[in-house]
């Protein structure tokens, strides 16, 4: 996917600005100041964004993705830029939300470390390069808020070893620190001490290919002793999860974890019956047909998507709940899995004509 992707898809935006909640959600506005949020620098061989909302966990706004999309077009027809690196301000988190995907025809580096969800994970999972630390927090908790994993996550999730993508997709299950890699989100581990010598060592590169990039993530990755012997936290389990969530429907993955019994199955049984029953549906469906996509296809599967759930009722629940009354206590309609009929599913997906997302 081109540049124009990310141009097409900014439209999008335009639609989440339709009430205050969604706004509030995504943490955006139409600051004016963009360029105090994100940093946009040509050092030695490469173009640097760096996302500076660090009180606000890096979030993205409008403003943001207009000037990110306007520098990586420059960017992408500059012959003295090699490579792009893109990273969050602070420690804490490299992007926590906001909505973008972004795509690039030079070597995309993404350093991952802190919090990464939503935005976060739309603006590094597709590159080539993206590279975990022991701070590093990856999830996808949108089926708590009555949302789906998009941002490509149709494309991704069912992409992981076997159904690792369909478990995290559906419980939101957070992955930390040198799982974060292990499980394949990540292509690189550096311990978060080194991330500093390591932008140095790649912006110092001399007209690098895409080989010697690879190169330098290698032996930084090679040195990287953090947690390296400790096993992955749910490699006990994966047999398990792997049967589990090979089921067709949500109501038999249910099934499955309650006739399992185990404690584990019990406690993702829990987080489960929490979510947006409708979110679940269209998860479970948005991963399985995303599985023989292309990655075009599949944004243009959850634009459609995005857009009939912002004319539902479950975000709109799930984000008063869960993020702006905060009571936890979202009122799910339908509230049972039952009353979610493949038609109602139909409707999610259907083609929305001229409508639909174009590249």
């Amino acid at each position: 996917m081109g540049l124009q992707g990310l141009c097409r898809l900014m439209s999008r935006f335009n639609s989440y600005k339709r009430t205050n909640i969604i706004l509030q959600h995504l943490k955006m506005s139409n600051h004016t100041d963009a360029a105090a949020e994100v940093l946009l620098e040509r050092k030695g061989c490469a173009g640097v964004i760096t996302l500076n909302r660090p009180r606000f966990l890096n979030t993205l706004t409008l403003g943001m993705i207009r000037q990110i999309y306007a520098q990586l077009k420059k960017w992408e027809q500059d012959p003295k830029t090699f490579l792009i690196i893109i990273k969050g301000a602070g420690e804490k988190a490299f992007c926590a939300g906001g909505d973008i995907r972004d795509s690039c025809q030079k070597p995309y580096i993404a350093l991952i470390h802190g919090i990464t969800m939503g935005g976060g994970v739309g603006v590094s999972v597709h590159g080539q390069f993206r590279v975990a630390t022991e701070k590093s927090v990856f999830a996808m908790p949108e089926t708590a808020i009555g949302l789906f994993p998009d941002v490509g996550g149709g494309y991704f999730l069912p992409r992981l070893q076997g159904k690792l993508g369909y478990f995290l997709a559906l419980t939101g299950f957070r992955l930390k620190g040198r799982d974060v890699y292990t499980a394949g989100i990540a292509t690189h581990f550096v311990d978060f001490e080194k991330l500093g010598m390591l932008e140095e060592d790649l912006l110092a590169l001399k007209s690098p290919s895409k080989e010697n990039i690879a190169d330098v993530l290698e032996t930084y990755h090679a040195k990287s002793k953090t947690d390296q012997d400790k096993p992955f936290i749910l490699e006990e389990h994966m047999d398990k999860i792997n049967s589990w969530f090979s089921a067709n429907t949500v109501e038999q993955i249910v099934d499955n974890l309650q006739q399992d019994g185990s404690s584990f199955a019990l406690e993702q049984l829990k987080v489960i019956k929490k979510m947006s029953p409708t979110s679940l549906k269209i998860t479970l469906r948005q991963l399985m047909e995303g599985s023989s996509k292309t990655l075009p296809e599949v944004l243009i599967m959850e634009y459609r998507l995005s857009q009939a759930c912002m004319n539902g009722h479950d975000f709109h629940e799930g984000v008063r709940a869960v993020l702006i009354d905060k009571d936890q206590s979202p009122k799910w309609k339908p509230a049972d899995l039952k009353e979610v009929t493949d038609e109602d599913l139909n409707d999610y997906f259907k083609s929305l004509g001229s409508n639909d997302l174009k590249f």
